[in-house]
């Protein structure tokens, strides 16, 4: 699996490579910022013209995911679709793929800022999930401890062999965990903006996702 180990109000938690989170005692398995349909989205508003096949590799590489930890809860943290009407559009294959995902699972769609309202895919809608001693909610919030949330894109850059290797990136200290997002065409935020880097204690970790799941000191 090639993840890293790591412990949030005493919850033992694994930061996958892929960018998903996995709770082995709860079989959860939780993602976050899939912006499905973003294509379709951009294409609708006028702007550039995007391949659009990123929600069929996001769906491939969750569905691996669950085959390899056979999670029987999923938790998708927000900012699932790029916005309403990309869930509307999409193609009933991706629908259909959508469903045979959550077949046999607990399936919780939590609310993000692009995605507000509930969609017609099957799961349970929530603006925020309690599961003692977490809660995951979208957008962190100043104070909150056993915290997991989204919506920033976190990505670290770090020298490796006189060059730089970015990647997208989990962000941890003893209070929160903030996840990657997990979708194809998402982007990020460097984890040093103002904007995000004032959320985590001195001597949080960053996860840099790819092949293998390593933790390195959060840049600052």
């Amino acid at each position: 699996m090639n993840a890293h180990d790591f412990a949030l109000a005493s919850a033992s938690l694994k930061a996958l490579p892929s960018g998903a989170l996995w709770w082995p005692d709860q079989a959860l398995l939780c993602v976050s910022d899939l912006h499905l349909g973003k294509a379709e989205r951009i294409a609708r508003r006028g702007g550039t013209q995007l391949p659009p096949y990123e929600t069929r590799d996001t769906l491939a590489r969750l569905a691996a995911d669950l085959d390899t930890t056979r999670a029987r809860r999923v938790v998708c943290l927000g900012d699932s679709f790029d916005d309403l009407g990309a869930a509307m559009a999409l193609p009933e294959e991706e629908k259909l793929w959508i469903a045979r995902l959550q077949a046999g699972r607990e399936w919780i769609w939590v609310e993000g800022n692009h995605d507000p309202g509930p969609v017609d895919l099957g799961g349970t809608h929530l603006n925020e999930l309690s599961l003692d001693p977490l809660t995951f909610r979208h957008i962190a919030e100043p104070g909150a401890r056993g915290e997991v949330s989204g919506h920033y894109h976190p990505k670290a850059s770090i020298p490796l062999r006189g060059r730089t290797l970015t990647r997208p990136v989990f962000l941890y200290d003893s209070d929160r965990l903030i996840l990657p997002a997990y979708g194809t065409y998402t982007g990020g935020l460097d984890c040093r903006s103002p904007a995000l880097a004032p959320l985590m204690q001195p001597g949080a970790c960053a996860v840099l996702t790819g092949k293998t799941a390593v933790a390195v000191p959060m840049p600052r």
